[in-house]
């Protein structure tokens, strides 16, 4: 069934920013000024043909107006507002969704000052046992993490950055990448000739250091234990710092980050975004990735990447009128700690807490190198498929650390056709389905063996006439 588009918000945006009343706006678009008026405030859906109209008149991608964004923002304010502190007062479902609709911009300030009440709120609780963190040097608060502002920032850009992605594309169709048998060399001569940067393969950088920008003789330093994907991303990543940092400014700076931190985080962030995009440029990966119905093996040993930076690039395939299958990307330890998270898909994260076990990334540490594939259903009733993998990176002597990761990577299960994975499965069967969750905290089922604590915006009651694997009922 098609879901009714409510645009109010932008349609209102996108007026103000054009300058014109609601008469002369309605005027252009051969509407009347009434229904325009309920357009805007979502008191009516948009028509395919009033979507088709403001893209002809106005050259609007009506990407502009695509629902996810409340989506996501429902499902944030969802756990917000699961929040003790909002017990007698909590917001239905409905008003959530009203306030996402309807005011985006207050749903996010509301979403930024829970997260900073939260994050004081932990620090006052552990000030016992560890010191309190000053606030950040340029005034803001100390309680918004960097890490979780430039996450936010990607989540909500659908992981795909235009401009950075074009620029990358544009390159690797000058240096002939796609062509080359030694991309390694390509991107070293590319450095050398257009920046007077020589490339170094050190035996070992030592202190955990991957690479090393000297400037003094201009040299990027490897080390040397490096595989062949790894040096290829890091040189790229170089040319990314030294050829789109005005790019790169303008992002962050328009981005609105509330610390120094979260803008120099976020310039690491869209470097790595440049470098995978020009290993991987986009209408030359996306024609591969349907090729090889989404195999990540195959397209690492097309495009000499790694598993991880295939599963990556997959979630950013969404550049307008040439959009790929919408997937999510996830990287997290073994202590369930989430390193990276990506999504163009419904599927949602958890801003808080730990992520549901019954999911399959969880498992993939079982079995370091094997790909695990599961069914999984939301308590929305949207179904994915999940493919899950654990990785484990070495160094280049005995007692180095060894680290090790697993990867997620997902899509709904309407797009299981064209992937590979979904081979041999039956799609149908509900004893193939895992019923998972966003996490613990805030999941809606009533019935789950690996519940680890009560939803907080549910009463609990413990039976005393019987013992179930969990000790209590939700009301």
């Amino acid at each position: 069934m098609s879901r009714k588009v409510f645009i109010g918000p932008a349609l209102r945006r996108l007026r103000e920013d054009a300058r014109l009343t609601q008469t002369a706006f309605a005027h252009r678009l051969g509407l009347s000024v009434s229904y325009l008026n309920q357009i805007e405030n979502n008191q009516r859906p948009a028509t395919a043909g009033v979507l088709v109209a403001l893209g002809q008149t106005f050259g609007v991608d009506l990407a502009t107006f695509a629902i996810d964004d409340t989506d996501r923002l429902v499902t944030d304010l969802r756990e917000a507002a699961a929040d003790p502190i909002f017990a007698e007062n909590a917001p239905s479902t409905q008003d959530l969704k009203r306030v996402a609709s309807d005011s985006p911009a207050f749903a996010r300030s509301f979403l930024r000052l829970h997260q900073t009440t939260r994050r004081l709120s932990e620090r006052l609780q552990a000030a016992g046992d560890t010191p309190m963190l000053p606030p950040s040097a340029e005034g803001g608060e100390a309680a918004l993490l960097p890490y979780e502002e430039v996450r936010d920032y990607f989540h909500y850009v659908d992981n795909y950055v235009d401009d950075l992605d074009r620029a990358a594309e544009d390159l690797a169709e000058r240096l002939g990448l796609s062509a080359a048998s030694d991309r390694l060399q390509v991107l070293a001569g590319y450095l050398a000739s257009r920046h007077g940067v020589a490339v170094d393969v050190n035996a070992s950088l030592g202190d955990d250091t991957l690479e090393r920008y000297e400037a003094g003789p201009k040299v990027v330093v490897l080390d040397g234990s490096l595989d062949a994907s790894t040096r290829a991303f890091l040189i790229a990543n170089r040319i990314a710092r030294l050829e789109q940092g005005d790019a790169m400014t303008g992002l962050t700076s328009s981005a609105g980050f509330r610390s120094r931190a979260a803008g120099d985080i976020a310039r690491v962030a869209l470097a790595n975004y440049f470098a995978g995009a020009l290993l991987m440029p986009y209408r030359r990966f996306l024609a591969a990735a349907k090729d090889n119905r989404h195999d990540v093996d195959r397209l690492g040993r097309l495009f000499g990447t790694s598993f991880e930076q295939v599963c990556h690039r997959l979630s950013t395939l969404q550049r307008p009128g040439q959009r790929g299958i919408p997937f999510y990307f996830l990287k997290v330890d073994r202590a369930g700690n989430v390193i990276k998270r990506h999504s163009a898909t419904r599927f949602q994260f958890a801003r808080f807490g730990g992520a549901c076990p019954l999911w399959n990334v969880h498992e993939a540490f079982e079995q370091a190198g094997r790909t695990f594939v599961q069914v999984a259903e939301m308590p929305d009733g949207v179904r994915y498929l999940s493919l899950a993998r654990a990785v484990t990176k070495g160094s280049g002597h005995w007692r180095a650390p060894v680290r090790r990761y697993a990867f997620g990577l997902g899509c709904e299960i309407s797009y299981a056709g064209d992937i590979v994975y979904s081979e041999g499965l039956d799609l149908k069967a509900e004893a193939n389905v895992a019923k998972i969750g966003v996490s613990c905290r805030i999941c809606e089922r009533t019935t789950c063996h690996q519940r680890a604590v009560p939803p907080i915006d549910r009463e609990i009651r413990v039976p005393s006439d019987r013992r179930k694997v969990v000790p209590f009922d939700l009301s």
